[in-house]
């Protein structure tokens, strides 16, 4: 079986080599690089055998993006405080959405109505979860603050997917930035299964779900490398989405 690799990153000159990669599973590390050909430095090598080749990379290259402790040093929080981060950012709030569902979707009138009609009516006056997030992102964006979603689609959207397609006209009412992918194009550009929130380019917030595809926690993540690897994942997904009312023309 083929070892699940996460691209960690490559050098300054963004040539693409070398980099280090990480086995998600196991923890190893995987340097690329050129390979050492003159003998006199191979002599000098102890303890290479037969079939290992030693590679030269900058000291930079391992300092930035070798792993630091083979356990991330994430904070575990509750759902309550993870919605207070939505009030305490201070410019931007971006969000890679790649699951085929969310149990959270499939609770109230909205769902089942969306379920008889295909469509997704809202009604403002409801004192709900959703619309409290809505306020949030009025107000926030009301600041020129930026709150900003890419959302995988797979081909056919599953009806979770359908659901949130229709839904987006609300959110974006509200102030968010809705772009959409197809699946097989985040898979091109290797964009990770992970769905997360990345704060201010700062602090990433990793949403943990159960079998049942319920948001159970939350992951808070601060470690220099994989903020620099979010923020990487942001500026190709958001480069390469579709504009929500462009996707959905198109569908």
């Amino acid at each position: 079986m083929a070892r699940r690799l996460r691209f960690n990153g490559t050098g300054s000159d963004g040539d693409g080599c070398p980099a280090v990669h990480e086995d998600v599973d196991s923890g190893e590390v995987i340097v690329q690089g050129v390979p050492l050909t003159d003998t006199e430095d191979l002599e000098q090598l102890r303890y290479l055998s037969e079939g290992e080749v030693a590679v030269a990379v900058p000291r930079e290259l391992l300092v930035d993006w070798a792993p630091k402790g083979r356990t991330r040093q994430v904070r575990t929080i509750g759902l309550d405080e993870f919605g207070a981060l939505f009030r305490k950012f201070e410019h931007t709030a971006w969000r890679l959405e790649t699951r085929r569902r969310y149990a959270s979707d499939e609770v109230g009138d909205r769902w089942e109505r969306f379920i008889k009609t295909g469509l997704v009516a809202e009604d403002w006056s409801e004192e709900t979860p959703t619309r409290a997030f809505r306020d949030t992102v009025r107000k926030q964006t009301a600041l020129g603050k930026r709150i900003e979603r890419v959302r995988i689609v797979d081909q056919p959207p599953t009806v979770g997917q359908r659901y949130l397609l229709d839904g987006a006209r609300w959110n974006i009412a509200s102030g968010e930035d809705i772009r959409n992918m197809w699946r097989a194009d985040a898979d091109r550009l290797r964009l990770p299964a992970e769905d997360f929130w990345l704060f201010d380019s700062r602090l990433i917030a990793l949403l943990r779900f159960d079998d049942d595809d319920r948001l159970t926690h939350v992951d808070l993540i601060t470690e220099p490398a994989e903020v620099v690897r979010c923020s990487t994942i942001r500026d190709a997904a958001w480069h390469h989405a579709v504009p929500w009312r462009t996707f959905t023309a198109g569908m």
